[in-house]
């Protein structure tokens, strides 16, 4: 379905070039932030543009539940010769969780972007506007190319935001992202041109056919290799997860409030987009042996991420691990390769997305007040900060998967399609894993409520209010979803179905 139909007098309806726009408008604000030179004007307009591509994904899902999936010809150049972005359930869903996210989070801005000096905050906007445009790129091109070109652009602005943390750690972290994220995208390219090779085409729909048709070939088998190792480096999968920790631990608290949520949830769309959209459940996991890989990987995230993060003294490099293991959750629904646990894997993008940067938002409002996230600092922080407190231990009760929060939806439909699997074991795991959750949480809880704070220190306040409204709005959405839990699932279901028949 083309994205310029037009009226009986010739004129094109505005509303449909709103799919080009929520990828065109944060990349031209971002050069109008340098412009403007101002860190409260350069925040107007990426408040306004970000709402704005908020309000449209919006729009585009609920334009794809009325009418199925739809694409947008950029220049009126039909595909595979022209570019397109492609829209479908689960692209849809994607980009209203980058948009969402974006929104709320960049609201919280003016309290909490403490560690860039306001004079250079204007580049920091800019720079936001880029890696937003690259993850909503990503999530909507139809073409591999574009995938990778996107790629980089999220990951080069990813690389500036995370070394703007105001210490010599954040400039390792984000040189040590820079090297791995630069091997992983030639990782992704080397797997493009691969299947290039095999198709003579690089629009994925039109991939997907040619590859259908052709044997699984020994370069086809190196294409899926390179593809995953690739995209799996973008998502942090162990063991390709070297970068994440520090980068989460040491950038600024807005920053990793926005990149946890958002970066290897991209990332694991597109992984999850190339194996079963372009090669197929039958060729990756049939003939490719694929879930002989990711299930054993997604088992050890689950189990060696958590056991690490119990151990951690920093409540944000808990977090961190805590990361490494929800996305192991989220490959494993894909290795199980059915309908229940890829439902899981894509409804737990969604839930993780939401909990996880609630979390760091909560921490950030702490490390406004307290100067550090040190576990041992964070002594009676239940009674001197009770909202921020409270909206902490709700989002941990998220991920350990509590009923009644976001959580338990995600978990549950795992452990179904681990029944659904025949494998039995696999669902106590995921439950055993559980409780790991409950040991690093409960740590938090033990020290914020039950311990007093050190002598002779001084009265703190609670968070600010720009920091603490988007908290809570997020933690209304842990519970809101958790409780409405066919608001997401619904749609993670359609989109399962979809990709399980390697459509979008």
């Amino acid at each position: 379905m083309s994205g310029h139909p037009a009226d009986p007098h010739g004129a094109v309806h505005w509303i449909e070039h709103l799919p080009i726009l929520i990828v065109a408008a944060p990349l031209l604000a971002a050069p109008i932030c340098v412009v403007l030179r101002r860190a409260r004007a350069a925040w107007t307009l990426a408040m306004a543009v970000t709402w704005g591509a908020f309000a449209t994904a919006i729009h585009i899902l609920s334009r794809v539940s009325a009418e199925g999936s739809f694409s947008y010809e950029v220049g009126n150049w039909a595909p595979p010769l022209g570019i397109e972005l492609r829209f479908g359930f689960f692209n849809a869903l994607v980009l209203v969780i980058v948009t969402g996210i974006s929104a709320v989070v960049l609201s919280s801005a003016p309290g909490s972007l403490r560690e860039i000096p306001r004079e250079r905050q204007y580049l920091f906007y800019a720079t936001f506007l880029l890696c937003m445009t690259g993850l909503m790129g990503i999530t909507s091109a139809g073409d591999a190319f574009n995938v990778f070109v996107f790629l980089e652009i999220s990951a080069l602005s990813g690389y500036a935001l995370i070394a703007q943390g105001g210490t010599p750690r954040a400039l390792t972290s984000a040189f040590r992202y820079l090297v791995m994220g630069t091997v992983g995208g030639t990782f992704f390219l080397i797997g493009v041109g691969m299947l290039y090779m095999v198709t003579g085409t690089l629009n994925m729909a039109d991939m997907a056919e040619r590859l259908a048709a052709a044997d699984a070939s020994r370069t086809a088998l190196i294409a899926l290799a390179a593809i995953v190792v690739g995209l799996g480096i973008k998502t942090a999968l162990v063991p390709l997860h070297s970068w994440l920790p520090d980068a989460y631990t040491f950038a600024p608290a807005m920053v990793t409030a926005f990149i946890a949520a958002t970066a290897t949830k991209v990332a694991y769309y597109a992984l999850a987009t190339f194996v079963f959209r372009i090669f197929g459940r039958e060729m990756a996991f049939e003939r490719l042996g694929l879930a002989h890989v990711l299930l054993p990987l997604s088992l050890i995230a689950m189990f060696v991420a958590s056991a690490v993060a119990i151990f951690a003294k920093d409540v944000k490099r808990m977090l961190a691990f805590s990361s490494l293991a929800q996305v192991g959750y989220m490959v494993l629904g894909l290795a199980l390769c059915n309908k229940s646990g890829l439902t899981g894997g894509i409804v737990h993008l969604f839930n993780h997305a939401v909990t996880k940067s609630a979390l760091f938002l909560a921490l950030a409002g702490i490390a406004l007040r307290l100067g550090s996230t040190r576990l041992e600092d964070l002594r009676g922080i239940g009674k001197r900060m009770p909202l921020t407190s409270f909206a902490f231990v709700l989002g941990g009760l998220s991920l350990i998967g509590v009923p009644l929060t976001v959580g338990f939806v995600s978990k549950w439909y795992l452990v179904l399609g681990a029944f659904e699997s025949g494998n039995t074991a696999i669902a106590v795991l995921i439950l055993l894993s559980s409780l790991l959750a409950v040991v690093y949480i409960w740590r938090v809880v033990e020290v914020a409520y039950f311990s007093e704070p050190p002598e002779g220190a001084e009265p703190v306040k609670e968070a600010p209010w720009s920091v603490l409204v988007p908290t809570w709005v997020l933690i209304g959405a842990v519970i809101y979803f958790g409780i409405s839990t066919q608001a997401t699932a619904a749609v993670a279901e359609r989109a399962a179905e979809l990709l399980m028949m390697g459509q979008l």
